[in-house]
């Protein structure tokens, strides 16, 4: 999946990588640095993710027990608008985070 400067990939075990535009946390590595060469999103580990999509400034992932992770940009626009799921915490988010809003959720 394609996002404006990044990219996500889904391999077959279930693992994410990215690479590309650091900006805002996009590739999920717990800092702001851009990746060269696709790199394996490690705070994913603990689950199967079955599908990725890279949005313009951020990152999703759905893992095959229901559970959501969103990662980047935390506002959208002057509106201030959450772009990540998080509720009133708009942060960028370096590292994926659950959604608790759908936990429980299959």
């Amino acid at each position: 999946s394609a996002g404006a400067a990044h990219n996500l990939a889904l391999a077959a075990d279930g693992s994410v990588w990215s690479w590309g535009d650091g900006d805002y946390g996009t590739v999920g590595h717990g800092n702001r640095q851009g990746q060269v060469l696709p790199k394996k999103v490690e705070a994913l580990g603990g689950g199967r993710v079955v599908a990725v999509s890279a949005g313009y400034d951020h990152s999703i992932a759905l893992t095959a027990v229901g559970a959501v992770f969103t990662w980047g940009e935390g506002v959208n626009g002057a509106g201030g608008l959450g772009r990540l799921g998080h509720g009133v915490d708009l942060s960028n988010q370096l590292l994926p985070k659950k959604i608790e809003a759908f936990a429980g959720q299959r």
